[in-house]
């Protein structure tokens, strides 16, 4: 089964704002075991998206339209709709007065450009929202089923989980095969050196497709699968993964698409250990990625950004012998970060980073890119430096975050062996 997404909208067209509902619904499409073909983006025009809405209609099986069913005039899906299918629109009771059910609920009054958003087409079904105003609609237009939704991603995340992809269940019926998309996150070498490791997948796992996305700071590889009998692909998805782990070693963090912060959280959670850190050039970010993840209460205990020299020395006790000897950005300071940070939390361990992330205070022995990462165990503390030749900031800080996540994940495995 074909699909295509159409996204609407002159902000999304000029490039105002970044078109994220695309590819979430594709994401959500393939995982059913459906093709999306095509995006399309196209601006607040009636006369061009109705001529795209019948040109799809005679090629694809299903088409997803976001945007364009707000009340101003600017808002076209609806009407570009019905005269692709040659037909008017009616007034959806049922729809009008979820509406005002929406605004009593707020202590408002409706609009009567509101009242637009109950127009639907005729013979169309309406997709209930139960987050905004607007309600969604499913048509067929030529071959092709369209379900049209509102462009607000809290609204259309809803509807399309709750609504439309039981509807494309339902269409795929019994012809459906068994499908299957793993995600295997890495993190240390460039997408050139993970695809020519890689390279040889196709002929050997042919039933399987395999695609890389770069992922700032990680790479992601991808692995479709699809095929009529679902344990065989379970069995050739599994084979496929173990392949690709072999080729990749240790850069592979996680075979389930999981953020490296939530792999530390599982490493440490398994080892009933903790973990605090010192940060300098990360600014918090490292802290901030760890707590994202639900539960880290129980293993993380206690973040602290010392940025001055001062900081470090009254918070963490780095020693003004080693601050002026060698510098902030040195191995030797930030394993006294660690050891600091980790003593001070009672942790059972510490990692710490201070480097330079610019655009400027490079030196020559020191230029802008380089990170020292300080870990500290019950059974000692080491420091490692290392450059990244980005130059960005805030790329910087994100390469010496993933670092440091990225170097105690491997010393948690190395002391499993």
């Amino acid at each position: 089964m074909i699909a295509e997404i159409i996204a609407t909208g002159d902000e999304i067209r000029t490039g105002a704002l970044v078109d994220s509902n695309s590819a979430y619904i594709a994401d959500r499409l393939e995982a059913l075991g459906i093709d999306v073909l095509r995006h399309d983006t196209i601006g607040d025009n009636i006369d061009l998206l109705s001529a795209l809405f019948q040109e799809v209609g005679g090629r694809a099986d299903i088409a997803v339209v976001t945007g364009g069913l707000g009340p101003t005039i600017d808002d076209l899906t609806t009407e570009a709709a019905a005269r692709a299918a040659d037909v008017q629109l009616a007034l959806d009771e049922v729809a009008l007065q979820d509406i005002l059910r929406f605004f009593e609920k707020r202590h408002r009054t409706m609009t009567d450009s509101n009242r637009k958003q109950a127009m639907l087409p005729v013979a169309s079904q309406r997709i209930d929202n139960p987050v905004g105003t607007a309600p969604g609609f499913s048509m067929r237009i030529g071959g092709c089923v369209f379900f049209c939704l509102p462009g607000v991603p809290p609204e259309m995340k809803r509807m399309l989980s709750e609504s439309v992809l039981p509807k494309c269940r339902k269409l795929l019926g019994r012809t459906r095969e068994a499908s299957c998309i793993q995600t295997i996150s890495t993190f240390g070498l460039p997408e050139s050196t993970t695809g020519e490791r890689l390279e040889g997948f196709g002929d050997r796992f042919p039933d399987i497709k395999l695609g890389l996305r770069a992922k700032f700071p990680e790479i992601q590889i991808r692995l479709y699968g699809r095929h009529v009998d679902e344990e065989t692909l379970s069995n050739h998805m599994r084979e496929a993964a173990d392949w690709v782990r072999e080729k990749i070693g240790h850069r592979v963090f996680s075979s389930e698409g999981e953020p490296m912060a939530a792999v530390i959280g599982r490493l440490l959670g398994d080892r009933q250990a903790t973990l605090a850190v010192a940060e300098s050039c990360t600014g918090g970010l490292i802290s901030h990625w760890l707590t994202n993840v639900a539960g880290s209460s129980g293993y993380f205990l206690l973040g602290a950004v010392t940025y001055a020299n001062t900081s470090k020395m009254s918070v963490l006790g780095v020693s003004t012998e080693t601050l002026d000897r060698y510098g902030a950005v040195h191995e030797h300071t930030v394993r006294e970060m660690a050891d600091g940070v980790r003593r001070r939390s009672g942790a059972t361990y510490g990692i710490a980073t201070s480097g330079i992330a610019g655009p400027d205070g490079g030196t020559p022995d020191k230029p802008v890119g380089t990170v020292c990462i300080g870990i500290s165990t019950p059974e000692g503390s080491e420091g490692s430096r290392f450059f990244f030749p980005f130059g960005k900031r805030q790329m910087n800080k994100q390469m010496f975050a993933m670092s440091a996540l990225d170097l105690l994940r491997r010393k948690l495995m190395a002391a499993d062996t």
